[in-house]
């Protein structure tokens, strides 16, 4: 007869605390308590919700905002859509990488893509102030699309030179950047964010 150690939270503990350390898990509870934040601040004064979260020139005079409107949203279905994707992909992602680094790409992705849209908004005319998790999220999808064995399958079996591949990834990010085109969406953010993350998926950039 062989005797078990009896632990009294079974699996059920052990899976809540797999989800608590899960960097999905944590960047959807700081979504929520962000937009919480917001809904707060934003009964108060809307000019002072948008002067803490969204990312608009010069950026130098709220630099905070370059990280805060990453994890702001304009709404709960702007919110609940990010999230929802975030969900798709982001477990796929952080089964391959750590907690440090999945935080420091969405934050990362996520900021340049915000950069990326008030910069170049500025340069066709009117700069557009963002936020939201957008790019960030698509660079989470970029990855997982450009860092999977079927895409490496396609692209060994492609006759294509290292331009051509990053001229094809480019085009893949632009058209799916296009299917999501609607008004009030930053599409320079969700191209900028794919492209990023299509180009780290190729190179593994989160492995471990």
């Amino acid at each position: 007869m062989s005797y078990r150690y009896y632990d009294p939270e079974g699996a059920e503990g052990g899976r809540s605390g797999r989800l608590a350390g899960s960097p999905t898990v944590q960047t959807l509870a700081v979504f929520l308590l962000v937009f919480a934040v917001q809904t707060v601040v934003g009964f108060v004064s809307r000019r002072l919700a948008f002067g803490l979260f969204v990312l608009a020139p010069p950026v130098s005079v709220r630099p905070w905002t370059l990280l805060a409107s990453v994890y702001a949203h304009d709404g709960l279905t702007h919110l609940l859509s990010n999230a929802v994707v975030l969900v798709l992909v982001g477990f796929a992602v952080e089964r391959v990488t750590s907690t440090w680094r999945f935080h420091g790409f969405f934050a990362g992705v996520g900021m340049l893509a915000g950069l990326s849209q008030v910069a170049v908004t500025g340069l066709l005319g009117r700069p557009t102030p963002v936020l939201g998790a957008s790019g960030a999220v698509f660079g989470l999808l970029g990855y997982v699309l450009a860092g999977n064995p079927v895409t490496d399958a396609v692209l060994g079996w492609l006759p294509l030179g290292g331009r051509a591949r990053v001229a094809l990834l480019l085009a893949v990010a632009a058209g799916a950047t296009l299917l999501t085109a609607a008004p009030g969406v930053a599409l320079v953010a969700h191209f900028t964010g794919l492209a990023l993350g299509l180009a780290a998926g190729r190179v593994r950039l989160l492995r471990v």
